[in-house]
């Protein structure tokens, strides 16, 4: 019964709410991470940027990042200075038309696309490089992440051994509906921005494919993954993709020692990614969710090191 009924998280009492929280940490700098890029052409002669953070270990771990997210958002590289750390080797890829460049196919990446990070899984263990591979994701990546180890099961790599995700909106429809509210609307207008920028570099890049005419009444998830994500990604609508690409309906078949940790006050969440049942009933899912956080907040000041890292490593390290 592997749900973590109390945790140790408390944020400094003058970030008083889930926004200060999740804003917060958006002004930190983590330096001192130096990258190798890759690029892995995929099966449908695409291409995803692969980061490399390498120190020679045996052990790495595959990060996943967020929406509209990259691998040099700070809370990768705090992670990966905190895998450095104890001793890991990081792996930190680019979703589709996330690298700073185009991708080349009409599709880019949607928050149920796992068969990218299969991948890159099966790249990196062909290396025969590594004796063990963990999974960490964050928001998007998380709920990726948990779909996949749940459709793996059973046939999961041998080389994942265990996995950690933090802030994942593992019911993906209560989560647009939420981030649609106006205490959101700073939010959903950063993340609009840059996916209306998407739409209209692809319109240049395949005209007559992509249509931008109605771009700017697009205002919300639910409206842009209905007229964009759905369509280009083989989803007959948003509800569709929804309820295909959610991950908390695949936890049950989770096979590995895996953590899921959301904070009640994360802006971006609703009850339903709060998957107490599925903890309570599994023996390899475990459900942490600590009073305040925020949305990829978590901040400490211990070490140089946020809460939410010194969380990944005791856990990967319990596992081991």
């Amino acid at each position: 019964m592997p749900l973590i009924k109390s945790s140790t998280y408390a944020a400094p009492w003058w970030l008083t709410n889930g926004h200060l929280q999740t804003i917060f940490p958006l002004l930190r700098k983590v330096e001192g991470i130096r990258y190798r890029r890759e690029r892995f052409i995929t099966a449908d002669e695409d291409f995803l940027d692969l980061d490399w953070a390498e120190n020679g270990s045996r052990r790495i771990a595959i990060l996943s990042h967020g929406l509209e997210g990259n691998t040099q958002r700070n809370y990768v590289l705090g992670m990966i200075r905190a895998l450095h750390r104890r001793g890991w080797d990081a792996l930190a890829w680019n979703y589709r038309s996330c690298s700073g460049e185009p991708n080349r196919k009409p599709r880019w990446y949607h928050s149920g696309e796992t068969a990218d990070l299969h991948s890159v899984i099966q790249h990196l263990a062909s290396r025969k490089q590594y004796s063990e591979i963990a999974l960490i994701g964050f928001s998007l990546g998380g709920n990726v992440t948990l779909k996949y180890l749940g459709e793996q099961g059973t046939s999961v790599h041998p080389l994942i051994t265990k996995a950690i995700v933090f802030s994942v909106p593992c019911d993906l429809k209560s989560s647009a509906i939420k981030l649609a509210r106006p205490s959101n609307k700073l939010y959903m207008m950063r993340f609009m921005k840059t996916l209306h920028q998407k739409v209209k570099e692809k319109k240049r890049m395949y005209p007559g494919l992509i249509d931008d005419r109605n771009l700017s009444k697009i205002r919300t998830f639910v409206q842009f993954d209905d007229h964009y994500t759905a369509p280009i990604h083989g989803f007959k609508n948003a509800d569709d993709y929804f309820a295909q690409c959610s991950s908390r309906q695949f936890l049950a078949s989770i096979r590995i020692p895996t953590l899921l940790v959301n904070a009640a006050n994360d802006p971006f969440l609703d009850e339903p990614s709060f998957p107490y049942d599925e903890a309570t009933a599994s023996s390899h899912f475990f459900f942490e969710s600590p009073q305040s956080g925020g949305h990829m907040g978590f901040v400490a000041f211990e070490k140089g090191e946020y809460w939410s890292e010194t969380r990944a490593m005791e856990f990967l390290n319990s596992c081991s």
